[in-house]
């Protein structure tokens, strides 16, 4: 079992948002779907049997995703790194994340429900610590010119 799992706060649109995480990444699924028992809806303002929580994973990491009210909202300050092998991979997965989201620089979007995103491709780490700091530089300054981040664009 994973011994640290991203809990992630929704308003009501948990179930939608992790249908739509799931269709996005392979090796995904829910796991499980717990509801409001009457006490807990009660309690919560929520409608009995509606979603709770739910359990989910996406690439094989745990998530877990809570309809817990408008109490709480998202923020940049937590994102998801997403390291792409191909730059077909970020094509797809930033052109989804993006619809009804926002795009943001240097690899980050923000999905429709608030969620933040960096699509980046794998060899970015290893660039961006080149021992040669001239390489390094024009790497990090090709990036800040980006929104989506364009793997040709760092040779």
């Amino acid at each position: 079992m994973q011994k640290i799992t991203p809990f992630l706060w929704f308003n009501t649109q948990a179930e939608e948002a992790v249908h739509f995480y799931v269709s996005l990444f392979k090796n995904s699924k829910i796991e499980s779907v717990a509801r409001y028992d009457t006490a807990g809806a009660k309690a919560a303002g929520r409608k009995k049997d509606s979603v709770m929580t739910i359990s989910f994973k996406l690439n094989g990491q745990n998530f877990t995703a809570l309809n817990g009210g408008p109490t709480f909202s998202f923020s940049p300050a937590i994102s998801f790194l997403v390291n792409c092998v191909t730059q077909e991979e970020i094509d797809g997965l930033w052109s989804k994340l993006s619809r009804d989201g926002n795009a943001q620089p240097c690899g980050w979007v923000t999905d429709k429900y608030g969620v933040t995103w960096q699509i980046v491709p794998r060899i970015m780490g290893k660039l961006m610590t080149d021992k040669d700091p001239v390489k390094s530089q024009r790497v990090m300054m090709a990036m800040l010119q980006m929104e989506k981040l364009d793997i040709e664009n760092f040779d």
